[in-house]
């Protein structure tokens, strides 16, 4: 029986969505790709499909979502971009022989070289972050409100004012709290 896993929070971002497979940075954090075998998982769910990964290529996958998280949080906050994420995120870009290709239906979806290839995978979701950090793409960088989340996403809204990374999780969960503590307030001020 396989081992129960935190459900992935998918996003319309491929980078973004992948740093997110960390979330709760700044509180207890929780890990959705913890093992090789759920890396394979996350990449078929996001159009990646690889039939294996090696505990070295999961080491990799890490370093890149932690070098993403790293440049996509500085730009957001418009700070210098640290060189070591840049290096890492060009390199994985660099290191992949992914291509993209058309289908019959007008969709783009990737061909890797190999069903094994994980590097090929990293580079295009390196190649994403490329893209958005340097902001070719409609939309802006910025960090999640909740104090204990912080994770860095591509804001595509009209306005460009989204505070949380997933309303559906932390924004929920802001609400919550603020609901509570109201709650708590009328409680105390009919006493």
């Amino acid at each position: 029986m396989r081992a129960a896993f935190p459900d992935f929070r998918l996003g319309n971002v491929l980078a973004t969505s992948f740093t997110g497979t960390l979330s709760e940075r700044h509180g207890n954090a929780v890990e959705r790709i913890p093992t090789p075998h759920r890396l394979v998982d996350w990449l078929a769910v996001n159009g990646l499909a690889v039939d294996s990964c090696t505990t070295a290529q999961l080491d990799l996958a890490w370093e890149l979502r932690e070098s993403i998280h790293a440049a996509a949080t500085a730009a957001a906050l418009q700070d210098a971009l640290p060189a070591s994420a840049v290096q890492v995120i060009n390199g994985c870009s660099a290191q992949g022989r992914a291509a993209a290709i058309l289908t019959p239906e007008g969709e783009r979806r990737w061909r890797l070289s190999s069903p094994s290839c994980v590097e090929d995978a990293l580079s295009v979701i390196a190649a994403d972050a490329i893209s958005i950090i340097a902001g070719e793409r409609d939309g802006k960088l910025a960090l999640c409100a909740s104090p204990t989340c912080r994770a860095a996403f591509f804001d595509t809204s009209q306005s460009r004012t989204r505070k949380w990374c997933d309303m559906n999780t932390c924004g929920n969960r802001q609400k919550k709290a603020r609901f509570h503590a109201n709650q708590r307030k009328k409680t105390r001020s009919a006493e």
